[in-house]
């Protein structure tokens, strides 16, 4: 479905969801319940930028676990949603295995969780987890566009150390972090020295932020604008 600049958002999102559920939800297997299946895109959205929990999603549209699974794995499959791998390898076994749920489409999780403009998202309670959101796709899309497949994880231990993105090349691996701020400084790089503990070479990291000029945060680490993606 080809964008309209004229046509308002909402009009479109209604008519993209609608033409979702009508044509390719049924397509790929019987839901038999097309409102219950529109609450459980509004839980999931959400959610975004958050460690996927079938449980939480299953309660807040009063589905089973089995049911939730078959969903989201709908989701993942028709390109509505993108999982996040957690890194893992056999040096630490303190690191989650539970991904992270994104939305490949920003715009449309935005309409999802019902913010009506970009100045009330801004200021909202979603608008860092849906600038993540933006972020990573970006990132994700630079990579695709190009023929490209990357290799990117998260981090998190369970000592609650986390890293947003894990982007790994030729057996190294470049930390990144999404910040909302335009004065970026390098506490928001703290947790990049978990490298060290694991298999690969550490390289050189970014902090992407609202900043309008990159800025090097220390010799290992760059603030990066958002605006180069």
């Amino acid at each position: 479905m080809a964008l309209d600049d004229t046509l308002p958002r909402d009009l479109f999102y209604n008519a993209y969801l609608q033409t979702y559920l009508q044509r390719d939800v049924r397509d790929l297997t019987r839901v038999g319940d097309e409102r219950a299946f529109l609450l459980f895109l509004r839980a999931a959205a959400a959610r975004t930028g958050q460690l996927l929990n079938y449980a939480d999603l299953a309660r807040d549209v009063d589905i089973d676990q089995k049911t939730a699974k078959a969903w989201l794995s709908i989701l993942e499959t028709s390109g509505i949603v993108y999982l996040l791998q957690p890194y893992h390898n056999n040096v630490t076994k303190r690191l989650l295995k539970t991904p992270k749920l994104y939305f490949l489409d920003t715009g449309l999780c935005a309409y999802l969780t019902q913010w009506s403009s970009p100045e009330t998202l801004e200021a909202g309670a979603m608008s860092g987890a849906i600038l993540e959101n933006w972020l990573l796709v970006e990132i994700l899309k630079s990579w695709w566009h190009n023929g490209q497949t990357p290799a990117v994880y998260f981090y998190r231990d369970k000592e609650q150390r986390e890293i947003d993105l894990l982007i790994e090349r030729d057996n190294t691996l470049y930390p990144v972090e999404f910040k909302k701020t335009a004065s970026p400084n390098l506490s928001a790089a703290k947790h990049f020295t978990v490298l060290e503990k694991l298999d690969r070479q550490a390289g050189h990291g970014a902090v992407i932020c609202l900043r309008e000029t990159d800025v090097p945060l220390s010799r290992e680490v760059d603030a990066i604008p958002a605006g180069y993606l």
